[in-house]
C-alpha cells in the first residue's frame, strides 16, 4: 500500500511540474499582424543608441529576440540572417536582434556567429516585456535544465532566469507588423526565405 502511495505521489508531482511548465509558457503570446509595434530605445553591441521609431522613419524592421550565445539553435538562425543580410538590406530591412545576455555574452555570439547587424542587451527585460516574449524558468526546471541552467544565469546576470520565445517580427515603416513568426518551440525559427517574402 505504501508502495502505491508513493507512486501516486511521484505521478502527481510529475504532473504538476509538466502543468506549471505549461502555464508558464502559455504567458508569452504573439502580437498580430496589423498591430502597432511597441517603441523602444537600447544600447547595441557597439553602444550606439537605437530607437526603433527612428530607424522606421527610413527602413522597416526584422526584429529577432534570441535567448543567448549557449544556445546552438539562437547561433544557426543568427548565422543564416548574417549570410542572407545583403539581400534582406536589398529589400530595404534593418535587422535588429534583442536578447537578455549581458553585454560580455553578445560578444560571444558575435564571435560564433559572425553577426554585423545591431544586437541589443535587453536591459531589465524592458524590451522582451513590451513585446509580451518573456517567460520566467522555474527553479524546478532549472534543476532539470542542469549545466545549461549555469549558463543562462551567466550570461543573463541580474536578469536572471528569463528567456524570450525566440519570435521574429517584420515592421513596417508605418510602425505596424507585417509578419510574426511566435512559437515557443525554441527549435523552431522564421526562416530567410519567409523573412525575404514577408518584406
Amino acid at each position: 500500500m505504501n508502495l502505491l502511495v508513493e507512486k501516486l505521489l511521484i505521478i502527481c508531482l510529475a504532473l504538476c511540474l509538466v502543468s506549471s511548465q505549461l502555464l508558464a509558457q502559455e504567458k508569452p503570446f504573439a502580437l498580430k499582424v496589423g498591430e502597432v509595434a511597441p517603441n523602444f530605445t537600447a544600447k547595441d553591441q557597439d553602444g550606439q543608441t537605437v530607437e526603433l521609431y527612428k530607424i522606421l522613419e527610413k527602413s522597416p524592421v526584422v526584429l529577432i529576440f534570441y535567448r543567448g550565445a549557449w544556445c546552438p539553435y539562437c547561433n544557426k538562425q543568427l548565422s543564416e540572417i548574417q549570410d542572407s543580410l545583403k539581400f534582406i538590406n536589398e529589400k530595404g530591412g534593418v535587422v535588429i536582434a534583442v536578447t537578455p545576455e549581458q553585454p560580455e555574452s553578445i560578444d560571444n555570439t558575435i564571435k560564433k556567429t559572425n553577426t554585423s547587424f545591431k544586437i541589443i542587451h535587453d536591459q531589465r527585460l524592458k524590451i522582451m516585456k513590451s513585446y509580451n516574449v518573456n517567460y520566467t524558468i522555474s527553479d524546478v526546471m532549472l534543476k532539470e535544465y542542469g549545466p545549461v541552467s549555469k549558463s543562462i544565469l551567466n550570461a543573463n546576470k541580474e536578469n536572471g532566469a528569463n528567456l524570450p520565445v525566440p519570435a521574429t517580427y517584420i515592421i513596417s515603416k508605418d510602425k505596424k507588423i507585417l509578419y510574426a513568426f511566435f512559437d515557443p518551440d525554441f527549435t523552431k525559427r522564421a526562416t530567410v526565405g519567409n523573412i525575404l517574402k514577408n518584406l
